[in-house]
């Protein structure tokens, strides 16, 4: 895994402290890696599978 540097808003930031209070997450960098995951999935990874043809 790479390290990468993000600046987020406090908001966001308190959003992801209260997932982990909550116990849906372990730990900050989970949630964020689950968060881009799942948006890179939704932008990206399901628009180039093949769409089937209508007739």
């Amino acid at each position: 895994m790479r390290l990468i540097t993000v600046n987020l808003p406090e908001a966001y930031v308190n959003g992801i402290e209260r997932l982990i209070l909550e116990k849906l997450y372990p730990n900050r960098s989970e949630a964020i890696r689950i968060a881009v995951r799942d948006l890179l999935k939704k932008e990206l990874w399901e628009q180039s599978a093949p769409q089937p043809q209508i007739r």
